[in-house]
């Protein structure tokens, strides 16, 4: 009788110290879990962050900015545009007529001729 109490008495403490053991391994996996959720939060919050920067800086009226000061460019006008026919020649530009220029003086009235 003494052995089979005694044998039942390890087999009570080898299955305490492996319930022990499963609950150490649940909190441990518990813990990365609740930090691997953390750091997916967080990395959310950038992209969304990310994403409302990179629709700023996208916008018409910066980027037209940016083309002009930095890359030097300029928008388009029939005189500087060339059009080019589907064989390879190029069709002349057409030239646009001088700006007017200002009135000599705001003061004078201008002259009216009559016919």
């Amino acid at each position: 009788m003494a052995r089979l109490n005694l044998l039942l008495m390890l087999a009570v403490v080898a299955s305490a110290l492996y319930l022990v053991h499963t609950q150490y391994l649940s909190r441990q996996l518990y813990t990365e879990l609740d930090r691997s959720q953390q750091e997916a939060r967080r990395l959310e919050l950038d992209h969304d962050r990310l994403q409302v920067e990179k629709r700023a800086q996208a916008t018409p009226l910066r980027v037209e900015k940016l083309a002009k000061e930095q890359l030097q460019m300029r928008t388009t006008t029939p005189a500087i545009t060339q059009y080019v026919r589907p064989d390879g020649t190029v069709i002349p530009a057409v030239v646009a007529p001088p700006p007017a220029p200002p009135a000599a003086s705001a003061t004078k009235p201008a002259a009216r001729v009559q016919r």
